[in-house]
């Protein structure tokens, strides 16, 4: 096992941007996401399952949900792998959380504040163009110009990140290669350009975990892997499978060209069929 936790399991997660004590690390990383659009002053977690309305309702949880000093929502999740219906899960998400802001009575007049979605994905997002960051906006279709900023999606696709250490141009990237890396990592790099790399450093050490925060990363591991092996295996069943199938269709494509041959040069239908397996219907078929 490394030195530093891994960023990928829950446990590493909520321990890095999670924790009331060193909120400051999610509030930087926030800030480093949005660096030229606003800025973060503090945050407030709130409780990460909201109950459900009615009876009957489906109650949704999040990795973290904060409120910022402006009263905006953070939501921010860890995704291990693909999921069914995963950019509609998000749409309902923050859609959910817009639609809690509603107030009972004539006086309230649609005072909605912003709601922010940041999506870590640990995989590539599909129907996308696969790059690191994809910015989803409420935009006019031909202008592009904003029409409300009430609702922002922002996945992070790990897997697109292929910078190396001296290659990180701006802050939010040196988040992403930490984040990346971390589990290989000896040291955390950048301490001497960012103070809270070092505070990073400092939480993230494996041996400053408490016995019971240790036997619940132990746990958490334990089921990051479990989800990795599957992940595997189903991933080589399919290419198991697909080759079987690309070898059947090649051996039966092989077997159709002989017959067509066979055809054109005057053989009958019955001698066709003994020599190649196929039947009658089939050979019919080729004329």
């Amino acid at each position: 096992m490394g030195k530093f936790i891994n960023p990928f399991t829950d446990v590493g997660f909520k321990k890095i941007f999670g924790q009331e004590v060193s909120k400051d690390l999610l509030i930087d990383f926030l800030n480093d996401l949005l660096v030229g659009e606003r800025f973060i002053k503090d945050i407030t977690f709130l409780d990460k399952e909201l109950l459900p309305e009615y009876m009957g309702d489906r109650g949704v949880i999040y990795d973290i949900y904060c409120t910022t000093e402006a009263g905006e929502h953070i939501i921010v999740e860890m995704q291990n792998r693909q999921q069914t219906n995963f950019k509609e899960r998000a749409l309902f998400y923050l859609s959910h959380t817009i639609t809690r802001q509603g107030e009972k009575g004539a006086r309230w007049e649609f005072d909605l504040k912003a709601v922010y979605g940041v999506f870590f994905m640990n995989f590539r997002l599909e129907d996308t163009p696969h790059k690191l960051r994809t910015d989803i906006v409420l935009s006019d279709r031909d202008t592009h110009e904003v029409f409300s900023d009430k609702l922002r999606f922002i996945f992070i696709e790990l897997p697109s990140f292929n910078k190396e250490e001296e290659e990180c141009e701006t802050d939010f990237e040196r988040w992403i290669y930490i984040l990346k890396n971390m589990e290989t990592l000896n040291r955390l790099p950048f301490k001497a350009r960012k103070a809270v790399f070092e505070k990073l450093e400092k939480i993230v050490d494996i041996a400053s975990l408490s016995k019971e925060e240790r036997m619940k990363y132990d746990e958490s591991i334990k089921v990051y892997r479990d989800n990795l092996a599957t992940i595997s295996f189903a991933k080589n069943q399919g290419k198991e499978e697909g080759l079987k199938e690309g070898i059947e269709k090649g051996r039966k494509e092989g077997i159709l060209s002989v017959a067509r041959n066979l055809r054109s040069g005057g053989m009958s239908v019955e001698a066709i069929v003994a020599a190649t397996g196929l039947s009658i219907e089939e050979i019919e078929q080729l004329d």
